[in-house]
């Protein structure tokens, strides 16, 4: 088991002018951690997209959107939570992405892609129930051109060779 290194929480109202104050935080976040240019750029699209699904479907009203970063040495783990809604968290595990291949191309609906890139840009992801629904997200750091996963190692290209 990983031991965690740091812990950094904050808590933002569920507003979409908090949006960016979440990503200039990741973005430090990741930075000081040592991530790629281009990984810290997928986790702030990540970020955005979690916090962007809590300020539209969480709350009727007002609420607030709760982020944990727990900093691992292979990893970091972001962690986007709300107390809103209930969600049924099994259909948002289910529609995962624009088409679902049983669907016309007629019934394509506007809209829908953030849990798609969420899953595309972070390498793993996991939706829970929770007091709302939590979002937890985790980004394996890259050492010497190799990201060190979940699944042992994935290969990555180095464009600079």
């Amino acid at each position: 088991m990983t031991e965690l290194q740091d812990c950094i929480e904050m808590t933002v109202p569920a507003k979409p002018e908090y949006v960016g104050i979440v990503r200039l935080t990741v973005s430090g976040i990741a930075n000081r951690v040592g991530y790629t240019y281009d990984d810290i750029e997928d986790i702030k699209v990540a970020m955005a997209e979690a916090c962007t699904n809590v300020v539209e479907h969480a709350y009727q009203d007002e609420g607030s959107i709760s982020i944990r970063f727990s900093v691992y040495q292979e990893y970091v783990e972001f962690k986007i939570a709300d107390c809103g809604q209930e969600a049924n968290v099994n259909a948002l595990k289910k529609y995962r992405g624009p088409i679902q291949p049983d669907e016309s191309i007629q019934d394509l609906k506007e809209g829908g892609l953030g849990l798609f890139l969420i899953e595309t840009l972070m390498d793993d992801v996991e939706i829970k129930q929770e007091k709302g629904v939590a979002i937890l997200m985790k980004k394996y750091l890259q050492k010497d051109g190799v990201a060190h996963g979940s699944d042992g190692f994935k290969a990555t290209i180095n464009e600079n060779r």
